[in-house]
């Protein structure tokens, strides 16, 4: 929580600027604009004033792609107000926040050039490096993101960006919640701090970003509801107060703790900036540090995973990973960029003790060093695109090779096409590879057996302002790496399904085929905003399990209401998925794992809100998920954990500037 000082002792020293102007609801850019005093030119009392315009607010992304900062109200803002901060339309959330997240739609792609420490359930608040944003902003500027948790605890998103000069950029930001929860034992707790750098030398050769994260995830975990027929589905008076629900186990927690260090500059070693020529021959580095790991505590052994090596239990994996990257880069106007680099990656996974037993003797640690090569490639003519980048691994055993291409071709000022090819050989994460744990079930060393996954994808993608959102994705995956129980029936029906979940790995191709459709249509001041998923699994044996078809349809009215003072969105979102066999969680591991026994889903999720902006604030209200008491307990986020009740939240995002 020192963190969390650290901001808001920047956040009293900024005064609160004025926004003078609204932009008309109907347009899609944000044209708001403020003054400020020139000092470059006579005093403010002459009334010599500039204006600073939202645009110049800038927020760059890891792969440099520059946005504004967007302080209007829409639909899409309403679909990421929530604790990722984006839209979670492929995601099924437990009941209070901070816990995992089942998956309703999968992308097989592989986004890293290096498998993860693993635990992914525990992850999706975890800030990885392609989740830093950078700035560039003529004056100060704060965000905050304020909204309730479920019972004894809130969540606050705060960011401060300033520049001491128009080339040197900062942002501290401290993302913090605590939330107990509606059922037993299951209070979350996080803190993502994180701070930036952003600089751009005078003569504009030398250009440098930097951050770093320092993040923690807590959770309480209980294992699910042991008798969810008779107190859960049953719908009994009795039990409409949550805590009143058995769950498994009342002793279990789990932790992620991370700490990264990120540096990436360049220096232009030659450019050539006329009206004929613009080119630009650059060296650049890249480097980051990171330790993380991933812990399991419980203070005696339970059944639900099996008998125990030694108790208390305190199961640790560790990560530790260096990572440099070493570019030469060339672009003109007239070839495009063209960037050729090398990668050293250096690991260290590891556990505190080696395990023997009869059968086998289990190492502590996987460690060695990874060289890579590789090349990128861009151009952009008039309204086509390319892009294309390679990544070949020359030693180590982690990595065989990455390719990612897409091209983009705007037919006009309404329609756009896209159509990306990725394919790749990566081992798994390090957690299929090798685990320890004092339950004896969770002993395993694969890293001499698994083999690479091997993905191949296709995808092809429609923009149109007519016609809408499109996109089309096939891929298919060889290798396929799983988590699943080994448990017989009769320990599947006496619930020991758990003590027994093991990695394994597909021998037969796993085809996935999803298309996703977005359309909004207008009558006036109402809105329908429609969004439609559907897939196709092709496998021989049943190791991928999705919903067949996932919708969200929104229908809402916006207006400018009180003269103008104040611009209102409401409506109700329906959102329902088919039914399938849904993963279940196994939070020893923070994994999802796949099961053929229980089918759920099949339930709609109605949820009602009211927002507003007032000047540049946003204030949202939600009713969620309001038809739960009528439309009967069946709905669930995995086997045994049960999706939240009706329950009525608000808050806002408030943007204020200096």
């Amino acid at each position: 929580m020192r963190y969390l000082y650290i901001v808001v002792f920047f956040l009293v020293l900024i005064p609160i600027g004025a926004q003078e102007k609204l932009p008309p609801p109907e347009k899609q850019k944000d044209s708001t604009q403020f003054r400020k005093r020139n000092l470059q030119q006579a005093p403010a009392t002459d009334g010599n004033e500039s204006i600073t315009r939202i645009e110049e607010y800038k927020i760059i992304s890891y792969s440099r792609d520059t946005t504004y900062l967007d302080t209007t109200l829409s639909i899409q803002k309403e679909y990421k107000y929530n604790f990722l901060r984006r839209d979670d339309f492929e995601l099924m959330p437990f009941a209070n926040i901070g816990q995992p997240y089942n998956s309703l739609g999968v992308d097989l792609e592989r986004l890293g050039l290096y498998p993860a420490l693993g635990a992914r359930a525990r992850h999706f608040n975890y800030l990885e490096v392609e989740d830093i944003s950078y700035y560039n902003v003529p004056t100060p500027m704060t965000d905050l993101f304020f909204k309730t948790t479920f019972e004894q605890g809130q969540m606050l998103d705060a960011m401060l960006t300033f520049n001491t000069s128009p080339r040197l950029n900062f942002s501290i930001a401290y993302k913090g919640f605590r939330s107990l929860g509606k059922y037993l034992y299951s209070e979350n707790e996080s803190g993502n701090f994180r701070t930036t750098a952003n600089y751009l030398s005078r003569n504009g050769r030398y250009a440098l970003r930097a951050h770093i994260a320092a993040q923690d995830i807590l959770g309480e975990e209980n294992g699910g509801l042991s008798d969810k027929e008779l107190q859960f589905e049953s719908e009994d008076d009795d039990f409409q107060d949550r805590s009143r629900l058995d769950v498994f186990f009342t002793n279990a927690s789990n932790k992620i703790l991370g700490k990264r260090y990120f540096l990436d500059h360049r220096y232009a070693l030659a450019r050539k900036r006329d009206s004929i020529r613009n080119s630009s021959l650059g060296l650049g580095h890249e480097f980051s540090y990171e330790t993380k790991y991933y812990q399991f505590q419980q203070d005696a052994q339970n059944d639900y995973f099996g008998s125990i090596i030694i108790s208390p239990i305190d199961d640790k994996a560790t990560l530790k990973t260096l990572y440099n990257q070493l570019s030469l880069d060339y672009s003109s106007k007239l070839l495009g960029t063209l960037k050729g680099f090398v990668n050293l990656y250096q690991y260290d996974y590891y556990f505190n003790s080696i395990l023997i037993t009869e059968d086998e003797t289990i190492p502590n640690q996987l460690r060695g060093d990874e060289i890579a090569v590789g090349g990128s490639y861009s151009k952009q003519i008039d309204g086509f695109s390319l892009d294309g980048e390679l990544a070949y691994g020359i030693t180590g055993d982690l990595t065989n090779y990455v390719f990612d291409g897409s091209a983009k071709l705007k037919l006009n000022e309404k329609h756009e096409i896209g159509f990306g090819a990725h394919s790749s050989s990566r081992m798994p994460n390090f957690n299929f590879l090798l685990y320890q744990s004092e339950y004896t079930n969770y002993n395993w060393n694969n890293s001499n057996t698994f083999e690479n996954e091997n993905v191949q994808s296709l995808k092809f993608s429609l923009s149109s302002q007519d016609w809408g959102e499109l996109m089309a994705q096939y891929s298919t995956t060889d290798n396929y790496t799983y988590f699943s129980s080994n448990a017989t029936e009769q320990q599947i029906a006496d619930g020991e399904e758990n003590a027994f979940v093991t990695p394994k790995q597909e021998s037969n191709s796993v085809n996935h085929l999803k298309v996703k459709y977005a359309k909004e249509f207008k009558f006036g001041k109402w809105a329908l905003n429609n969004t439609l998923m559907y897939q196709n699994v092709s496998q021989s044996t049943v190791v991928l399990n999705v919903p067949q078809l996932v919708t969200r349809n929104t229908i809402y009215y916006s207006s400018n209401v009180f003269k103008n003072a104040m611009f209102l969105q409401t409506g109700v979102t329906f959102k329902y998925f088919t039914s399938y066999t849904m993963d279940a969680y196994n939070p020893l591991l923070g994994e999802f794992f796949v099961q053929n026994r229980e089918e759920l889903g099949a339930f709609p999720l109605l949820d009602f809100f009211i927002n507003a902006k007032i000047r540049q604030t946003r204030v949202y209200l939600k009713a969620e998920h309001f038809n739960s008491s009528f439309t009967g307990n069946t709905f669930y986020s995995a086997p045994s954990y049960p999706y939240r009740d009706f329950v009525i939240r608000f808050g806002l995002v408030w943007n204020f500037f200096s």
